[in-house]
């Protein structure tokens, strides 16, 4: 079947509706870039994610590299940040093989339950672990050896116990790959963006090397999401293995980042957008996913400030953004190299677990509204969700007073409106095109919340 023909058939394709009602998914990156742990810190990818794109700026970036994960590129740049601290903490003679050693030894501790435990109380319906990072280190024990460095995965498979532990806790599994840089294959270092799109080992051997790969993790794991990352050799044939893939898992789901090393448009596929570190400004018709860690960095990074990392408040209110305008939240979490999730992203994942226990119903399952956004007479910004003939306006801030009143919103004189978590609905009443709320005596503290409305106004 010619690739065009190909994609257009995939394209066809419904996105499964368990993906579309997930709407929170937990990203770990965990490899041996977690032992040293280090990136430094000021820098946020965002400044070249968001708005045009700045090529400079990207350049810059590189040297002062916020992403943890990339420690391995950073040793390679001259006159980098991360090799001036390697050089002055661990030593110019101490290679990134060290780090590989010291990760496969130091596992012992880790425990797959406690993770899914976390994740679970979170709120996450899908968890998505990195197998492979751009250093080509497998986490799990391979049919399929690098055939370049010796010992480059691990004996104990983090995968399969990973993927058992998350099911028993009712959420799905998702893998990410990457398909686009292995830098035991070469293209180390990345120095600007067109070394990094350029970068992808396009031998056949490396193309098998890949496609041996995710045609093993998804016989062996059963993955609902393929999550692969920047790019794909062309001689790997990714619609090929996508028509297989949905034959093994019909509600199976691919995002779009199969594609960056030059395949035309009438070629590619995908169920999914990812935006990185962005969020759109309005609601997007097709599913798209937001990527982010809880700092600056996705894999551990021993050195960010308090600063960098979201609170509560702001991770609770991306939530709400990202679900108002059709997208999930695939919020990441970096480990330390011995599986311990650092204490501060703990506490952060507790807290968005706690409020999705009581505002949950405004954010799983639902669809957006005619419109994403809207705000109280004092500036409070104000999201929408739909479910049904159910509206929720979910107010992105603690209340200020127990009057409020919701701009633009006209409802017939039947409607009720509940404040999520009281047992009695609100009092309201017309006021020209707005809405006069009366909230409960007792209130709420939460950073948002939740104003159900029944039947929903329409569109």
């Amino acid at each position: 079947m010619a690739t065009a023909a190909a994609a257009e058939a995939l394209r066809e394709r419904a996105l499964p509706e368990w993906y579309d009602d997930a709407k929170l998914g937990i990203f770990i990156h965990w490899g041996p870039a977690s032992v040293p742990g280090w990136a430094p810190r000021g820098a946020s990818m965002a400044s070249v994610t968001q708005g045009d794109f700045d090529a400079d700026r990207f350049r810059e970036l590189l040297l002062e590299n916020p992403y943890a994960d990339w420690y391995w590129n950073g040793l390679a740049l001259e006159g980098s940040a991360t090799r001036a601290y390697h050089d002055r903490s661990w030593g110019p003679e101490v290679e990134y093989d060290e780090f590989v050693r010291r990760f496969r030894s130091g596992l012992s501790a880790w425990s797959a339950d406690a993770w899914a435990a976390l994740f679970q109380r979170a709120g996450a319906r899908y968890v998505v672990l990195v197998t492979k990072h751009h250093d080509g280190f497998l986490l799990w024990p391979s049919r399929h050896a690098n055939p370049f460095r010796e010992g480059w995965q691990c004996e104990r498979d983090l995968v399969g116990e990973l993927a058992t532990a998350v099911r028993a806790r009712g959420m799905r599994l998702g893998l990410y790959y990457s398909g686009g840089i292995d830098w035991t294959f070469g293209g180390l270092p990345v120095r600007d963006m067109k070394s990094l799109l350029t970068g992808t080992p396009q031998s056949d051997a490396y193309a098998a090397h890949a496609d041996a790969h995710w045609r093993e993790l998804i016989e062996r794991y059963q993955p609902s999401v393929l999550w692969n990352d920047i790019g794909y050799p062309r001689a790997g044939e990714p619609l090929k293995l996508f028509a297989d893939y949905y034959a093994a898992m019909p509600e199976g789901v691919v995002n779009n980042r199969f594609t960056v090393a030059g395949y035309t448009s009438s070629e590619r596929h995908a169920d999914f957008e990812t935006p990185e570190y962005t969020v759109p400004p309005e609601i997007r018709p097709a599913k798209w996913e937001a990527t982010r860690g809880i700092g600056h960095s996705f894999a551990f990074n021993r050195n960010e400030a308090a600063e960098a990392h979201l609170s509560a408040t702001e991770a609770i209110h991306l939530l709400v953004d990202v679900v108002s305008k059709n997208g999930n939240l695939l919020l990441n979490v970096g480990p330390r190299s011995d599986g311990r999730i650092p204490w501060r992203q703990e506490q952060l994942l507790d807290a968005l677990g706690a409020w999705l226990d009581v505002c949950g119903e405004a954010i799983f399952g639902t669809r957006p509204w005619s419109r994403a956004e809207g705000s109280l007479a004092n500036g409070s910004p104000v999201r929408f969700t739909q479910r049904g003939d159910t509206l929720y306006a979910i107010v992105l801030a603690a209340p200020r007073e127990a009057s409020l009143e919701l701009r633009d919103l006209a409802l017939a004189g039947d409607a009720r409106i509940d404040l999520l978590g009281h047992p009695t609905p609100v009092k309201w009443q017309r006021r020209g095109p707005h809405l006069a709320i009366t909230l409960p005596e007792t209130g709420t503290r939460a950073p948002a919340y939740v104003l159900r409305i029944r039947p929903a106004p329409p569109a």
